[in-house]
């Protein structure tokens, strides 16, 4: 289950589902034979960390939503099978995952489905929160170079930052979105949300000097691909 604030509004269900997931899953390739394992983690866990850029020697704990919670959970399960069982495990943090098909509950996708119908967009706080939009593409290329990592016979545990390397303010996003529309945005300012970050920035040296993982895409490129697959919707 994805999600900060609606894990703040259904603990039991995201912890359920997250963590007991996870552990049925790790379970099964125990009793498998499977002896390799990518686990999806997520930016979240940093919390609101105060060094830039973050790091996966950085400490993460400090969640400050029961979503960010349940995934370091999920990490930790991960490495307590890699030990007794030594299942060659992965854990995957992705920082803001957009492009097409991304989640409709999401700020990029709903904005411009907003914008293209001509109404107002919700803005929490004053636009100067920061995220690491990733694109897909950039994302799906370090699971697959993830995939390749974990095919080395040796048994190995590593976490991995898959981001862009780069943060970009909600107002610039909007900023963005605007120019690829050509219009501007009905805006509609709300209080800041609980369990929200300031910001997210990835340290992605790890993964390139690994994995060979490298980011790629532009954001105003990557927000004109997405306008492009919604239209075509």
């Amino acid at each position: 289950m994805a999600g900060v604030r609606s894990s703040i509004r259904y603990p039991q269900l995201y912890y359920d589902i997250n963590i007991n997931g996870t552990l049925n899953l790790l379970e099964a390739s125990k009793e498998n034979g499977v002896q390799k394992f990518i686990f999806g983690s997520s930016s979240s866990v940093y919390g609101n960390n105060k060094k830039i850029p973050f790091s996966e020697k950085d400490s993460v704990d400090y969640p400050i939503s029961p979503y960010a919670a349940s995934k370091k959970a999920g990490e930790l399960l991960c490495h307590t099978y890699y030990y007794l069982y030594g299942i060659s495990t992965a854990c995957l943090r992705f920082f803001t995952v957009y492009g097409p098909r991304q989640r409709p509950d999401l700020a990029i996708h709903k904005f411009v489905k907003l914008m293209m119908a001509n109404k107002p967009i919700s803005i929490y706080g004053d636009g100067t929160t920061e995220r690491d939009y990733t694109y897909i593409a950039d994302i799906t290329d370090g699971i697959i170079r993830t995939i390749n990592w974990l095919k080395q016979s040796e048994k190995r545990y590593e976490i991995f930052n898959l981001g862009a390397s780069k943060s970009i303010s909600l107002n610039q996003m909007i900023q963005t979105i605007e120019e690829i529309l050509e219009q501007k945005a009905l805006v509609e300012r709300l209080p800041m949300q609980p369990g929200d970050v300031d910001r997210t920035f990835a340290d992605v040296s790890k993964a390139e000097k690994i994995l060979g993982y490298s980011p790629h895409k532009e954001f105003k490129e990557g927000i004109r691909n997405f306008v492009e697959w919604l239209r075509k919707q």
